[in-house]
């Protein structure tokens, strides 16, 4: 998929034949973000107003804008099963954080 980011926030680039436009949507946010341009720099362009404005109206409102995911995630875990998971990660000679990485993308993998 084609992107684009601005301000931290990522935008897909997708093209619709039967309008004949190109258009897309903010990643990694529950908030719903579109935007559309009949070339890449209307595009571009309605896709950073867009954040601008998402911006604008959270400070206005008070509220704390979404940021895109980041790739961090914090869990709590019993002492004994952050040892399991170290002693496994320590035995295939991976950091803890690939080796719980590849356990996720695994489970998604399976999931999905």
């Amino acid at each position: 998929m084609n992107s684009m980011e601005y301000k931290g926030y990522v935008g897909s680039v997708e093209y619709s034949e039967d309008d004949g436009l190109l258009y897309g949507k903010v990643q990694g946010i529950r908030s719903l973000l579109s935007y559309e341009g009949n070339s890449v720099a209307e595009l571009k362009e309605d896709f950073h107003e867009v954040v601008d404005a998402y911006l604008d109206d959270c400070k206005e409102e008070g509220i704390q804008p979404e940021i895109p995911y980041d790739g961090k995630i914090e869990i709590q875990i019993t002492p004994e099963l952050h040892k399991k998971i170290a002693d496994a990660a320590s035995s295939k000679q991976m950091s803890l954080d690939s080796y719980i990485e590849d356990i996720i993308e695994e489970v998604v993998h399976v999931a999905g």
